[in-house]
């Protein structure tokens, strides 16, 4: 890795290699050019949104390669590209976890895995995770958490992420809010996005069980939900507070309406457009069923709030009000395109606070 790019002219503090998958497709790996002699161990996956590509992450994935040389391997995932994203989260996940399982089964070096995911890739990451939980074999190896497919599981984060979907007040602010323009959307979201669509605005009813989003919620059948992210040292998600016309700030930062924050104005040279942080602890079994009784908002809504908030999450509040591309905000909090790299303080923020052990 580090001592085959000599005389190339390739750049030495990183490296980008597209080599042959099992499969006869490109599998994206993007790895620093160390000096090390051995490989990293840290398993970085990077997933991108719906309609998306792997091309999506390669600023944020170049800059940990770069910054983080000798301790992650960062892999793009290709398994859902552009129209794929429409075949649902479900699909979506088992299409990653098996990708996953790929990677891993390459490269025996690895001991930790991390996911970074944008928009519904984090709903397609949470999927995958349930599938690749494996329990502890015994609480005598100091374990008690779990892992991801025999990996420690370190840090989980998603960027812009519906996780509560995208049904009902300011979900999507597209739709200015109006009641009326929510209830249609609800009624034709699968023409264009087709099965995905209805798992986003929870109208799936699959043999007649509960929406999809509310079954991920917590341990479902041999899915292990709520038992994957519990496995992860950090859970993190990063939310736009404005400005975001795809997805609304209370579902990207799993809040009812009455926990959304005031909102400074960033006083950080390093991180002009992170705007608030906070810690949200977890919430135990009996504390969320009083939150559920108490509580008058949609009750769908709030049992996936409270069924998430069984694990903690770090919540980072991010807003590109003052940006001249601000409309794009969706993006630009990714730096999915080169030309809006605006967003590249969001990214050093990511880095900055990346657990790598």
């Amino acid at each position: 890795m580090g001592g085959d790019g000599g005389g190339r002219g390739e750049d030495r503090s990183a490296a980008v290699r597209a080599e042959e998958s099992v499969s006869g497709g490109v599998d994206v790996d993007v790895w620093s050019d160390a000096v090390s002699s051995q490989a990293p161990d840290h398993l970085l996956v990077m997933v991108h949104g719906i309609l998306g590509s792997t091309a999506d992450w390669q600023y944020a994935a170049n800059e940990f390669v770069k910054q983080l040389p000798d301790d992650v391997i960062v892999h793009c995932s290709e398994k859902n590209t552009s129209m794929l994203t429409l075949d649902g989260v479900d699909v979506m996940g088992e299409r990653l976890a098996n990708e996953v399982l790929d990677v891993i089964s390459r490269r025996p070096e690895l001991t930790k895995i991390s996911f970074l995911a944008h928009s519904m890739g984090g709903l397609a990451a949470r999927y995958a995770i349930a599938k690749l939980y494996r329990h502890p074999d015994s609480a005598s190896d100091g374990n008690t958490k779990g892992t991801i497919c025999g990996l420690e599981a370190t840090n989980f984060i998603t960027v812009a992420t519906p996780h509560l979907g995208s049904r009902g007040n300011k979900q999507v602010p597209l739709l200015f809010g109006s009641v009326a323009m929510e209830k249609v959307a609800c009624h034709v979201v699968h023409w264009i996005f087709r099965r995905t669509g209805r798992h986003l605005f929870l109208t799936d009813d699959d043999e007649g069980q509960p929406p999809l989003l509310q079954r991920m919620v917590e341990d479902h059948d041999d899915l292990y939900f709520i038992s994957a992210l519990r496995a992860f040292k950090r859970r993190v998600v990063y939310a736009n507070a404005d400005c975001d016309h795809i997805v609304g700030w209370r579902t990207s930062s799993i809040r009812r309406n009455t926990e959304l924050p005031e909102l400074p104005v960033s006083s950080s040279e390093k991180y002009p457009h992170i705007v608030h942080e906070e810690f949200s602890e977890e919430i135990d079994d009996d504390k969320c069923q009083d939150c559920m009784t108490e509580c008058d908002m949609d009750v769908l809504e709030e049992k996936m709030v409270t069924g998430l908030r069984r694990v903690s999450w770090e919540k980072v509040d991010v807003s590109f009000h003052s940006s001249m591309t601000s409309f794009a905000a969706h993006s630009i909090i990714q730096v999915k395109y080169a030309f809006m790299n605006e967003g590249a303080d969001v990214i050093q923020h990511i880095i900055d606070h990346f657990q790598l052990c």
